[in-house]
């Protein structure tokens, strides 16, 4: 069988390194002084242990909502004779000026800082340390870097870290002097009050320069770099013709890029003739972005980027994501239209690439926007046989991530709507309590917007159905009871009966189904009084009964809870009820058994004059006899134990009738489900009993005999004889 996109399984190394980085307490390290993180002194590891370490542990904090960081985890690098660093990739605010000085003293060869808005001119000292070692740099947009920390000069201290850093003065001592080794380097968005020239005057060897979004006082710098300079970036560069002229000279260049933004203003004109001028003088170029000027129709070299096809959107995505996010956006949101209007033929790349996007910017709006929508195309039913279970799986986490991150709408709706073309809750079992408490965090407060109400409320529904019943007792102490109580509480103030009020009680119904805890709040939140308010405000909604009735069944089967639901009110609704037509048999079947498992309770319970016990009964004898045996069923029994305790008792008749009538219908109208079923939990052994005992009416005794008959006959041809009908797994009463 053909291996599906994204089935490579992670390597034992990447697999090692994040059990140790989530258990380094007992793996690695031991806690020292003062809960100091500490590395076992019988520990050594090479660079590449060190550095797939570290860059693994910036992108579990950035992705995994459930891992926390250390305070002092940078400190188990601090000594090279035990920890070995080379290439480091930190992003993002949470690095820290003493972060970059606990590894001070490493070899560094690659140190990439992006958008490290918390580091401030010590930052700068640290990088000095490095200078005789570093290959590659890339200081790209730390927008504090060359500051000095503000703050009262009492104040310099390591806790003043904590808070975001704040400029002061320009730090304008530092320049590349020493960085001998130095080949690449990234200066994107350096501030405009930091003179590029003097601080790449030193640097003779670079053969990669980026410079994005930066302001230069003087372009003939550049040309320092004639015979060397390989690559240049200058997106969002103010164009001039010395600049150009001073690009041409650079021969040896193979990469260039001068695109800019479209929207920003400019007086430079892009015209044919300096088009001509590059492609003729800088003949080893084989990739050249002049985005934003003109548009590119035709293009003889290799690599290009744009808009035009499937391959272009991919390559822009590929090459704007971490540097322009305002460019991957656009290529994201053209990579939509493809999936959706058209077919996307590369189907693991674009997931790939899309969700490196997503998490890469969590923080990033118009991303999170356009990717999470993206991604519902991309895993919609067309696509969804070419993807691994792996690959799935990545989506999911990085759909989830942007929940947390999110709570503005249309990135909500696009992760719900993704969220639906899961298997559901087989597919989303690996992140089940944190799923749910995020789709429970959606609809807390009073939203106003109906979609996601709907779509957030029709997961929860499907993430407790069919789960195990610790499944659904965590979810019920995460509030979901009183949630779903909520949404139905505020639907009836709006006098409104739509799908969150029905998808709302399905929910319940599935929630408290063989869980007393989750019944026992239902009661206790008002429940009782929301079912009668809404059976008396929307007399002829059908499903709407229907679910009522079956969460009621799944309340009256706990026994410490029946003496709440034996109150002349609430027993005369159930029996009035009994004559119930809707949903065929459902809201009767279901009413009826609330009542076979009150009657099995005995007599002396019974403390009301009205109605009478025996009144009941008869209703109860005669709804049960007007029901069609072969009627097809909207529920689904996963276990027949609360059905099979009513068998073996001469308390209640007319509750041993209801539980044989139960079976008889559905191990006749699904044997090959149910008779299995049955068999297994010892059906067949209480079926007899009931035949023996002198109480039971004919009529049951009559039902139970067919039943093991039914069940006797499966065993010797086990074939489905309902000629196509198909239960509702939906629901379980």
């Amino acid at each position: 069988m053909a291996a599906k996109a994204g089935d490579n399984p992670d390597s034992l190394m990447t697999l090692a390194t994040e059990f140790c980085l989530k258990n380094l307490r007992n793996t690695m390290c031991y806690q020292g002084f003062k809960n100091k993180l500490c590395l076992r002194s019988d520990i050594f590891l090479p660079s590449e242990i060190c550095d797939k370490l570290v860059n693994t542990y910036m992108e579990l904090v950035h992705t995994n909502s459930n891992f926390e960081p250390e305070e002092s985890f940078f400190q188990l690098f601090a000594d090279p004779r035990s920890t070995r660093l080379t290439r480091v990739q930190l992003r993002e605010d949470f690095v820290r000026d003493r972060d970059l000085e606990a590894i001070r003293k490493q070899d560094l060869i690659e140190l990439h800082l992006i958008y490290c808005n918390n580091l401030s001119s010590r930052s700068l000292k640290t990088l000095i340390c490095f200078r005789e070692t570093l290959v590659s740099l890339c200081l790209f947009s730390c927008s504090n870097l060359f500051y000095k920390k503000g703050g009262a000069p009492l104040a310099c201290n390591d806790d003043s870290e904590d808070s975001p850093a704040s400029r002061q003065a320009l730090e304008t001592d530092f320049n590349f002097e020493g960085f001998n080794r130095l080949r690449l380097l990234n200066l994107g968005g350096l501030s405009e009050e930091v003179d590029a020239e003097v601080l790449l005057r030193p640097l003779k060897s670079l053969t990669s320069l980026d410079l994005s979004n930066v302001q230069l006082q003087g372009t003939t710098f550049l040309t320092q770099w004639k015979d060397r300079l390989t690559s240049l970036v200058l997106y969002n560069v103010d164009l001039s013709d010395e600049l150009v002229n001073n690009v041409l000279e650079l021969v040896n260049l193979r990469h260039l890029d001068i695109s800019r933004e479209s929207r920003k203003v400019t007086r430079f004109q892009m015209i044919g003739k300096i088009l001509v001028a590059l492609v003729q003088r800088l003949i080893h170029l084989v990739s050249l972005d002049i985005s934003g000027h003109i548009m590119l129709d035709n293009c003889t070299v290799p690599h290009v980027t744009g808009s035009k096809n499937e391959d272009q959107v991919l390559n822009a995505i590929e090459a704007y994501t971490e540097f322009r996010p305002e460019l991957a956006h656009r290529a994201i949101n053209q990579l939509f239209d493809i999936a959706r209007i058209q077919h996307c033929g590369q189907l693991l790349r674009a997931l790939q690439l899309v969700i490196a996007a997503l998490k890469c910017h969590k923080f990033d709006k118009s991303i999170q926007v356009t990717g999470s929508a993206a991604l519902f195309y991309l895993t919609n039913t067309e696509y969804r046989s070419d993807q691994s279970v792996r690959l799935r799986r990545e989506v999911i986490e990085v759909v989830l991530n942007g929940m947390e991150q999110y709570q503005e709408v249309t990135v909500q709706r696009n992760c719900c709507l993704t969220l639906c073309n899961f298997s559901i809750p087989e597919e989303l079992e690996f992140q089940y309590s944190r799923v749910n408490q995020l789709l429970l965090k959606i609809l807390e407060p009073a939203r106003q917007d109906e979609s996601i109400q709907r779509i957030a409320v029709h997961l929860c529904n499907a993430l407790v159905c069919q789960v195990d019943n610790h499944h659904k007792e965590a979810v019920g102490k995460m509030g979901f009871v009183k949630t779903m109580l909520n949404l139905i509480q505020k639907k009836l103030h709006d006098r409104m009966c739509d799908q969150v009020m029905e998808f709302s009680w399905s929910a319940l119904w599935n929630i408290t189904d063989e869980t007393p805890d989750n019944c026992q709040m239902f009661l206790n939140c008002r429940g009782m009084s929301l079912f009668l308010e809404c059976l008396q405000e929307f007399p002829d909604k059908q499903e709407l009964h229907r679910n009522m009735l079956g969460l009621l069944g799944n309340v009256a089967e706990v026994k410490a809870l029946r003496p709440q639901l034996l109150t002349p009110q609430f027993i005369t609704v159930f029996s009035n009820l009994l004559d119930s037509k809707a949903d065929g048999i459902e809201v009767s079947y279901n009413a009826c058994g609330v009542l076979s498992h009150i009657m099995f309770d005995g007599p002396e319970v019974w403390s009301m004059d009205e109605p009478l016990r025996e009144t009941v009964m008869d209703k109860m004898w005669e709804a049960i006899q007007s029901w069609d045996v072969s009627s097809r069923r909207n529920i689904n029994y996963r276990s027949f134990e609360p059905i099979l305790r009513l068998l073996p008792q001469s308390i209640s008749p007319v509750s041993q009738h209801w539980a044989t009538w139960a079976l008889y219908n559905l191990v006749s109208v699904y044997p090959s489900k149910y008779c299995p079923l049955l068999i297994k939990e010892g059906g067949i052994d209480l079926l007899e009993k009931v035949l023996e005992l002198e109480s039971s009416h004919h009529e049951t005794k009559e039902m139970a005999r067919k039943v093991m008959e039914q069940c006797e006959n499966f065993k010797e041809d086990p074939m489905e004889t309902n000629h196509g009908q198909e239960v509702n797994f939906e629901q379980r009463g």
